[in-house]
């Protein structure tokens, strides 16, 4: 019997905010297996920042995602057939599927989990995957965090910046997260540990990141950009670093916001790096060893936000942009 496949494609190139109906679900016929091929059903399908950037035209990092094709993403499934003799059924594995609900590979890019009480197989998509590999490799290959030096990270209750605030306070940092709401921020203090949580959204940012950074920015974690960014750049400490991850806050404005302090980055002699975890592919064994021994004692602690099925993916999307997750965003899928 042929197997229905639900899948999420790119319909429209979204100007401005993105919008329901810049997607298309349509059902299709899961093609038959080839020598050398493996069928997975998707568990789990990661929602991210990034994917906002693959809806464009333009010069990027990576290639955008094409119209009517589906939409770009990691996810995490379970081998239902196999003409792989590298890959067994019931292998859970990691992919990059995009949403749909099935996924047919060679093999190639796949990775087989280990699934557990202590890490589930939705971790693989947040703290121990991508978004952690991203905390992990932003924080301590380019931050280069010493204990005593205050280190600031913004969006600090998503999946990205939960991990970098944790694991500064690991080093011996003063930990100060940026966020948006009050429920926010005292989740990021009273159950991530963080030393102090500015609410962005409270109407005296400048004031409150004062406060809480009495002696300067050493690290600062960017996840968002725009006001905060400029915010933040008044208090660097001099040979401050900053690892560049990301630019949520200017993802779906048609005029970016134009930072007017630029130059305390020169006057502070900032290192300022953008980086693509991808990229640092010989630093993941020991970022996934580190990761996966906090996770599995408790010791680093997350969150996730879970929409159920793929017609809620496009909402699900949305809201993630505009922070209504808390954690990880995650669509279920099976």
């Amino acid at each position: 019997m042929t197997i229905k496949n639900k899948q999420v494609l790119l319909a429209n190139r979204p100007h401005g905010w993105v919008q329901e109906s810049d997607f298309n679900i349509v059902e299709t016929d899961v093609p038959a297996l080839k020598d050398g091929e493996v069928l997975v059903k998707n568990l789990y399908l990661s929602l991210d920042p990034y994917m906002r950037g693959r809806m464009n035209e333009g010069k990027s990092y990576a290639a955008s995602s094409q119209l009517n094709e589906v939409m770009v993403g990691g996810t995490v499934g379970v081998v239902v057939e196999s003409k792989n003799p590298n890959f067994q059924v019931d292998d859970t594995v990691l992919g990059y599927f995009g949403w749909q609900n099935y996924g047919v590979s060679d093999g190639k890019g796949l990775n087989k989990v280990s699934v557990s009480s202590q890490i589930p197989a939705s971790a693989y998509l947040g703290v121990m995957g991508m978004p952690g590999l991203t905390a992990w490799v932003g924080l301590i290959s380019i931050g280069q965090p010493k204990a005593g030096e205050t280190v600031v990270v913004s969006a600090a209750s998503g999946a990205v910046g939960s991990v970098v605030g944790q694991l500064a306070k690991a080093h011996g940092c003063h930990v100060v997260g940026i966020a948006g709401g009050k429920a926010k921020c005292d989740y990021v203090v009273n159950e991530l540990g963080f030393d102090a949580c500015v609410d962005y959204k409270a109407g005296h940012l400048v004031e409150d990141l004062t406060t809480a950074t009495p002696n300067g920015i050493d690290v600062y974690f960017e996840n968002v950009g725009g006001e905060i960014l400029e915010a933040v750049l008044d208090r660097l400490n001099a040979h401050a670093r900053i690892p560049l991850c990301g630019f949520v806050s200017q993802y779906n404005e048609t005029t970016p916001h134009s930072v007017r302090n630029f130059g305390a980055l020169l006057i502070n002699r900032v290192k300022l790096q953008g980086f693509i975890v991808g990229e640092h592919a010989e630093l993941f064994p020991q970022a996934m060893q580190e990761l996966g021994q906090l996770v599995a004692s408790g010791k680093l602690k997350y969150r996730e936000t879970v929409a159920e099925g793929l017609d809620n993916a496009p909402r699900a999307f949305i809201g993630m942009l505009k922070g209504e997750n808390l954690g990880k965003q995650l669509v279920k899928l099976a």
